[in-house]
């Protein structure tokens, strides 16, 4: 009973130095500083806490805060200290839940000592040592059955993980390693391996540079080189998608003006050389500037440069194809053709005469309306 009283005083302190948080951290604002003030001068009379004993502040929460613990509670709902998901979890040990920590008399915290949890780690490492992966993760999920969130069998399980391949896995221990004790660094050193193999190189970076400033001193050679090979594959992957996003642009930029004139034109010379020649006045070609004076043309083509696509369709339509190698060859070189204009260019109301070429050229202009348009003027 006295155990309960004592562990419901701890937590009335961790709500205290919650609410102080937060106010600091400017969760709450200073206009609630006032309830809050009410809320802990509550807490603390009713559950008979001293909020100004550093002593008893430490017992409560050590390193911890009230919503770091919380951190670790959300990652552990509805999974093990690992998850018992998958069907290794038997062989494995795994507790179903990490409710209550079994760690013998006078022991607290996730660190505590507890003989037989040491003896399943020292398993462990022997197991690791002889790579024996799997036997390790066995014997660090027992020793987690014992004292569940003790950040040092969490982090050398996620080291066991690691070393198999089971880098999902290896993340979630490492980041309840880390959530349990921040400041024991070979956490942070795994979670930003096992964030690092799984593709998530910016995380991978912020880990090795949380376990940098817990270090002190610059970090740890081994912490740094995790963190400039993190640092380097995020720089590659910026440099990479740089480069797709110039390559989408040139794309752009192709379909935009293919085969075009300025400002993105559709180049109508090309319609011009199935007319008989290259766009050039004299030879036999048709000439491009007495095509664009005609109305009905100079309608197509404004449609044509808001859907570069249709001149493909143009282009591959046979019976236009096959009309137009007629005309290009009765136009002839001196530009005297029948039923031509100048320069050897078809007279357009003999194209006009063929259904099939009508029809498309009413779904160029919208329907026809364009063509009303351009004869009126």
């Amino acid at each position: 009973m006295a155990s309960t009283s004592n562990s419901k005083k701890r937590l009335a302190l961790a709500i205290i130095d919650f609410l102080s948080t937060s106010l600091k951290d400017g969760t709450l604002s200073a206009e609630d500083a006032e309830s809050v003030e009410v809320a802990q001068s509550c807490i603390a009379d009713t559950f008979h806490v001293d909020p100004s004993d550093k002593a008893a502040m430490q017992d409560a929460i050590g390193n911890q805060s009230l919503l770091s613990i919380y951190g670790v509670y959300e990652k552990l709902k509805g999974k093990s200290t690992a998850s018992t998901a998958g069907p290794s979890s038997a062989s494995e040990a795994r507790p179903s839940t990490p409710s209550v920590p079994n760690q013998g008399a006078g022991s607290t915290g996730p660190t505590a000592s507890n003989p037989e949890a040491e003896a399943f780690k020292s398993k462990g490492n022997a197991a690791m040592a002889s790579k024996d992966y799997k036997s390790a993760i066995d014997s660090y999920s027992k020793a987690l059955n014992l004292v569940p969130l003790n950040p040092i069998y969490l982090s050398n399980r996620a080291a066991a993980y690691s070393a198999i391949q089971r880098h999902a896995e290896a993340q979630t221990d490492a980041e309840m390693a880390v959530a349990a004790d921040p400041k024991y660094t070979k956490a942070w050193s795994r979670l930003g391996l096992a964030r690092f193999a799984l593709g998530d190189a910016k995380g991978s970076m912020e880990a090795y540079q949380k376990g940098i400033d817990y270090e002190g001193n610059g970090g740890s050679d081994a912490m740094k080189k995790g963190f400039e090979t993190a640092r380097k594959r995020v720089e590659e992957e910026g440099a990479d998608a740089e480069s797709m996003d110039h390559d989408s642009e040139d794309v752009g930029s192709a379909r935009a003006g293919a085969g075009g004139g300025g400002g993105g034109m559709p180049d109508l010379s090309a319609l011009a050389g199935m007319l008989g020649g290259g766009g050039r006045g004299g030879g036999g070609g048709p000439d491009l500037s007495s095509i664009m004076s005609n109305p009905m043309f100079a309608s197509m083509a404004q449609n044509l440069m808001s859907n570069p696509d249709m001149m493909g369709n143009i282009m591959n339509n046979p019976r236009l194809r096959q009309m137009a190698e007629s005309f290009g060859g009765s136009g002839g070189g001196d530009g005297g053709g029948r039923g031509s204009g100048g320069g050897g260019m078809p007279d357009l109301s003999t194209l006009m005469q063929d259904p099939s070429i009508a029809e498309m050229a009413r779904n160029i202009m919208g329907g026809g309306r364009g063509a009303g348009r351009g004869g009126s003027s």
